[in-house]
């Protein structure tokens, strides 16, 4: 694991209860790489930002003091109920009376705006697991099964998924409307912007505990997107963020598709055993051959997937595949895995 000091987040409002369940709150969120403390006061605030440099301090507006203000800290954002005194408009602020997703993205988005960039090359950690899953064969559930994996893993691990398909059908699904999504990600990779995580930070949303960032509008950004822009995004999230896992949901529209498989610890492949699956499947492992990526084929997992079905949609849909016959073929899988 890694053995880098962490930067401090600190939480400080004076109500009590809120302070401190916000954060237990941020220290399950394994992803991200901040220590947290809270505090309910300012005097004790400004005691431990003598002795320890403090990155990030959310603070309510009643808590925020002269001597508050003087402090050197990264960036100081305002815990805000909606109103409060003008004299802290100089400080960006967010509502404090919504869902702690939101007010994470918040300011991980504020924070990341003005974050100096991070020195350090493109380089892999052991420790973290890049899984692939793609499979030749079309109508083999396999974003499903990369679903439901990502959420089986997530309970012990912090977990990053990716959907690189041309139509991941997310937004349709979830009823949501993203303001940002891959593609942006995806922009600031291909303009080597050394400060992505914490522009990730300000756009992952979570399905139980599996983190995720909205896939991408359009096919285009997929398939224009090369092995360099991908590498350079998850070089970043892999060394400068806590993720131990990052999932790759990738569809044949991915430019640079082997190149891109070399990049993994382990790939799912799933299947099925008609003949034109079985011939896809040859094919596909042949070109792996003639173009020199017999690596790819040494980490590829071939697996069969039990039919799944749901009556429910949105998140629900989500949350039935962890215990549907596909969860139980997860964890049958993972209890096979080494280690």
């Amino acid at each position: 694991m890694q053995n880098k000091s962490r930067h401090i987040f600190a939480v400080c409002d004076v109500e009590v209860e809120y302070a401190y369940n916000f954060m237990e709150y941020l220290n399950r969120k394994r992803s991200l790489p901040f220590e947290v403390q809270a505090f309910t006061g300012p005097e004790i605030l400004c005691e431990f930002a003598g002795k320890h440099p403090i990155e990030i301090l959310l603070i309510s507006d009643k808590a925020v003091t002269e001597e508050v203000r003087q402090l050197k800290v990264g960036k100081l954002i305002i815990l805000s109920e909606g109103v409060h005194n003008p004299e802290l408009d100089q400080y960006p602020s967010v509502y404090k009376y919504q869902a702690s997703d939101d007010i994470i993205r918040e300011v991980m988005d504020c924070y990341g705006a003005e974050k100096a960039a991070v020195s350090g090359e493109a380089v892999f950690k052991k420790e973290a697991a890049v899984i692939g899953v793609y499979s030749p064969v079309g109508r083999t559930q396999k974003t499903s099964f990369a679903v439901t994996l990502g959420q089986i893993l997530a309970r012990e691990r912090a977990v990053l998924y990716l959907n690189m398909e041309s139509y991941s059908g997310f937004e349709e699904l979830l009823g949501e409307d993203y303001e940002r999504n891959l593609s942006d990600l995806l922009y600031y990779a291909r303009q080597e912007n050394t400060n992505l995580v914490h522009k990730l930070q300000g756009m992952v949303r979570s399905l139980q505990n599996l983190d995720y960032v909205p896939p991408a509008v359009g096919p285009m950004d997929i398939q224009e997107a090369g092995s360099r822009e991908w590498t350079l995004l998850l070089s970043q999230i892999v060394q400068n963020s806590g993720y131990e896992a990052v999932i790759l949901d990738l569809g044949d529209g991915v430019c640079d598709l082997f190149q891109i498989l070399e990049l993994c610890t382990q790939i799912y492949m799933p299947v099925r055993n008609d003949p034109f699956s079985t011939a896809k499947i040859h094919q596909f492992e042949t070109l792996l051959r003639v173009w020199d990526y017999t690596g790819v084929l040494e980490k590829i997992r071939k697996i069969k997937l039990p039919f799944h079905s749901t009556s429910r949609t949105g998140p629900g849909y989500f949350e039935d595949l962890v215990w549907s016959e596909l969860g139980d073929t997860v964890r049958q899988l993972l209890r096979k895995e080494p280690g």
